[in-house]
């Protein structure tokens, strides 16, 4: 896919909109409209800092299900998506946690949103919910069945997991976009603020060939300049927010000291910082 299409930038930064507990979580305050004013106040502050897009997503619903969220989950994601949709003109991403993807799907198609973010498309990841499999088959199924002009965006490896079958990167990578038809690939470190190495990004942007590989966590104002030497845009969340703390609302001013980094050419080549799922995978 072309993201420079989708973004109208060839390197976009796509801010994440971490949704307070929703309905039928463990943590639920029972005041919905709370949550959409918030939502609203972080999708502004994105747009308002130059991010190129956002992500919605069920961030503080944790503990999450497995594959399937609650409908009453769904719903209020839908209505959040909406409400950002009405002040803000940036192209929307949905994200289901843990990795409920035929929501995120359906949600994208009713409220007209561009891209979904799929946590586990291919293979099998052993996860704090649980083995999860990958259900490529179904989703772009589904999709097809929707009519939906929705691109999917998969991660490779994803964080808080670990591979039940140790793939090695560049397979990996190759797998997620070859046989499950993802239309970009995302790749993190191996937890929440965590950032891939250089090294690996390189890798995966070999095997990805034309496909589009995102850094999807991890990314400061420091590293970011660097990382999209090897990647072709970026998801942020923590170093977005106030005081870098994920439980803080989105900070327009860091948003736009963020995007600022993102635009720098780099003055020197990253060093390696840890070990390389190329080779830790082996």
């Amino acid at each position: 896919m072309n993201l420079e299409q989708l973004f109208e930038t060839p390197k976009p930064v796509i801010g994440v909109v971490h949704l307070l507990p929703l309905p039928a979580s463990a943590r639920w305050g029972s005041d919905l409209e709370a949550i959409l004013e918030r939502a609203e106040q972080e999708a502004s502050a994105l747009a308002a800092g130059g991010a190129d897009g956002i992500i919605i997503e069920n961030f503080h619903d944790a503990p999450f299900p497995k594959n399937s969220a609650d409908p009453a989950t769904v719903s209020a994601i839908t209505l959040a998506v909406h409400r950002i949709k009405q002040i803000v003109v940036l192209p929307i991403g949905i994200n289901v946690l843990r990795n409920d993807a035929r929501s995120a799907l359906a949600i994208a198609a009713c409220t007209g949103a561009q891209f979904v973010r799929v946590n586990v498309l291919t293979g099998v990841m052993a996860t704090d919910q649980g083995l999860i499999e990958g259900q490529a088959h179904h989703l772009l199924r589904y999709r097809r069945e929707l009519g939906a002009d929705v691109a999917i965006f998969a991660d490779v490896l994803v964080k808080h997991a670990r591979p039940l079958n140790s793939p090695h990167l560049t397979a990996a990578v190759s797998e997620t976009i070859e046989r499950g038809l993802a239309d970009a690939a995302i790749l993190s470190g191996w937890a929440t603020g965590e950032a891939p190495s250089y090294e690996d990004l390189e890798v995966a942007k070999a095997a990805a060939g034309d496909t589009p590989i995102l850094v999807g966590s991890g990314t400061t104002w420091d590293n970011i300049a660097q990382l999209l030497q090897a990647a072709d845009g970026a998801i942020a969340a923590s170093s977005l927010k106030r005081n870098g703390r994920l439980s803080e609302p989105i900070d327009p001013t860091r948003v736009r000291q963020f995007v600022e980094a993102a635009r720098l050419e780099p003055i020197a080549p990253v060093p390696p910082s840890t070990p390389t799922r190329e080779l830790s995978s082996l």
